[in-house]
């Protein structure tokens, strides 16, 4: 009687520890059978999302000098639930103790490292127009570690300009420029006709994240992360509200 209920146990247990790993996928770096490297399930872009958010809070949290925050305050700042903020964090560890919160200098540190801010990334701009213009002078950029350090337009008139210290390149030479310095990150602000015809030069010389400005549906290869930014559908969406107030 006593083994079997000490077999039950060791079955609960190694139950509890199928649970544990059932969401991750542990897949050998070369490919072959056997021992590997554990990679984290998909997480969601909206998730994402609210870490990025999650970060600026707890920021200005420790500009405030407070040291320590729960999850409930994270969760009224942004708009959400204490468990939402919870779940989202608990995708990636265990974090503060129960009664006590957040350590905010520990949280802001992690969150920035999932976030992979602990590097700066090399940002490439094509397109020297209006908004173009705005995103090389946002200065917020830089302080997230994304540094604009090349700048491209097609306009014989913007070609040679300077722009917030960059000189203005001829687009036509993106090929041979990305072959000798390579980018982390494309920002595409083109004419939408022009876009598609610059995106596939982007990724035949290797980018591999591109932020599209245009209104465009981007065609990329699986391996490459765009993100678009359209402001019409964002301000049709404000319209919408208003309508329906």
């Amino acid at each position: 009687m006593h083994d079997r209920s000490r077999i039950a146990r060791i079955a609960e247990e190694s139950e509890k520890i199928h649970k544990q790993f059932a969401e991750h996928v542990t897949t050998p770096q070369d490919g072959s059978p056997g021992r590997g490297v554990t990679i984290m399930r998909k997480i969601s872009e909206s998730t994402v999302r609210r870490l990025s958010l999650y970060l600026r809070f707890l920021e200005q949290f420790a500009a405030a000098g407070q040291t320590t925050i729960s999850s409930a305050a994270l969760a009224r700042r942004g708009g959400t639930t204490s468990a939402q903020v919870r779940k989202d964090l608990s995708f990636f560890g265990s974090f503060g103790k129960r009664g006590l919160g957040y350590s905010v200098t520990e949280l802001t540190a992690k969150i920035r490292d999932i976030l992979g801010l602990k590097r700066t990334y090399r940002v490439m701009l094509v397109g020297a127009g209006r908004i173009g213009s705005a995103l090389v002078q946002y200065t917020g950029f830089r302080e997230r570690g994304f540094h604009v350090t090349t700048i491209y337009d097609k306009d014989p008139s913007k070609i040679g300009s300077r722009w917030n210290g960059l000189v203005v390149r001829d687009v036509r030479h993106i090929d041979t420029d990305l072959a000798q310095e390579s980018t982390d990150i494309a920002i595409v602000v083109t004419p939408a006709d022009a876009a598609q015809d610059i995106v596939d030069r982007l990724v035949g010389a290797g980018v591999k994240a591109i932020l599209n400005f245009t209104a465009v549906r981007l065609r990329v290869p699986s391996d490459v992360v765009v993100r678009s930014v359209n402001m019409a559908l964002e301000l049709e969406a404000l319209s919408f509200a208003l309508a329906n107030r």
